[in-house]
């Protein structure tokens, strides 16, 4: 049976060989992630609003960014692909975990949706109350004193039995302290609270500090009562969007006029829109479904600034540098706030 010829053995070897590289090819992990453009979601299916349903035609439409770990494949495809790019891991993931990076993400864009819907339901008047949790766990420091007790994820609601109400009050309080100081820090882990004690450390700017990187954790209520399921969506860049379809329902007011309108950027409690990453594969997304509007935040350049945004442009600068290359019939339209974007559905169809 297995008296074979030494080519009928050197053909075996060979086949066994390109057969194992074609699947290296497609299949071997590389230290890189490979970020490229998401899918535009209409945005119909991920809010619900109790008895304002959206009847109206068109649609809102969430931008994402698809992002993947390497492949020689996909990193060849990428390397001549004007809007794919190379990312390194620490770039994408902090340094953190796939898990601790995937955690973050869902917080934030849990944290978008909160935000969004005091933002729509601010603007429509209707009953909507913000209940402030305390401050969420971003990163801990590894020279942190509190780094074996807190974990990110975990939110603080008291330093020395003191609650604020904003992530900026704690910082004060905490940096009206001394470097070595002993203090007591009450947190939520996985729905259990905790107490540590620790010294605090010396921050960079020589004041002290716990050591973490941290962000509002904030709940929101609402009536008439909302719902929005994101999917496997995360991050905080679709606010805008999320508040545009919330105010649409609960509101039932018609801006789309039938208009496929596409966009991204972040939302705070004051309708603030916030600049986010990855905008040119957005409007690429948006390009190939159909959208004739994007929304793209605004900020006014400077020199300074241009120095650390992506590729040295604002959001606006490269959306609209993007559409003109790409997507010539779509229109990009800077907004600074929820406000913004509304005034611009109302006064353009």
């Amino acid at each position: 049976m297995w008296n074979l010829t030494r080519r009928q053995w050197r053909q075996i070897l060979v086949t066994v060989i390109l057969a194992l590289a074609v699947l290296l090819f497609f299949l071997w992990p590389l230290p890189k992630y490979i970020e490229g453009p998401g899918e535009a979601d209409n945005l119909k299916s991920f809010v619900t609003v109790a008895q304002h349903p959206d009847k109206h035609k068109g649609k809102y439409m969430i931008t994402s960014v698809a992002l993947a770990q390497a492949r020689p494949v996909s990193y060849l495809y990428a390397k001549f692909n004007p809007y794919y790019s190379i990312e390194s891991v620490a770039s994408v993931t902090g340094g953190e975990s796939n898990a601790t990076y995937d955690k973050v993400q869902n917080f934030y864009m849990k944290s978008a949706i909160n935000e969004s819907i005091y933002t729509a339901y601010r603007a429509a008047h209707k009953t909507v109350k913000r209940h402030y949790l305390g401050i969420y766990v971003l990163s801990v420091d590894r020279q942190s004193p509190f780094a074996q007790a807190l974990k990110v994820g975990d939110t603080v609601t008291e330093v020395n039995g003191h609650h604020f109400n904003s992530m900026t009050g704690y910082q004060r309080y905490i940096q009206r302290q001394k470097v070595g100081q002993r203090t007591t820090i009450t947190y939520q882990h996985n729905g259990k609270t905790h107490h540590v004690t620790a010294k605090l450390m010396r921050l960079p700017t020589k004041k002290a500090g716990i050591g973490i990187t941290l962000t509002d954790n904030v709940k929101v209520s609402a009536r008439p009562k909302v719902q929005v399921n994101p999917g496997n969506i995360g991050g905080p860049s679709g606010g805008l969007m999320f508040s545009l379809q919330i105010y649409t329902q609960v509101t039932g007011q018609d801006l789309r006029h039938g208009r496929k309108i596409a966009g991204t950027g972040t939302v705070d409690g004051d309708g603030n829109v916030g600049e986010i990453g990855g905008i040119d594969k957005k409007i690429i997304a948006a390009k190939r479904a159909g959208a004739t509007v994007f929304f793209a935040p605004y900020v006014k350049p400077t020199k300074l600034l241009l120095k650390y945004e992506e590729q040295h442009q604002t959001n606006y600068q490269l959306a609209k540098a993007t559409a003109k290359k790409y997507a010539p019939n779509m229109k990009v339209v800077p907004v600074k706030s929820f406000d913004d974007a509304v005034h611009y559905l109302r006064t353009h169809r």
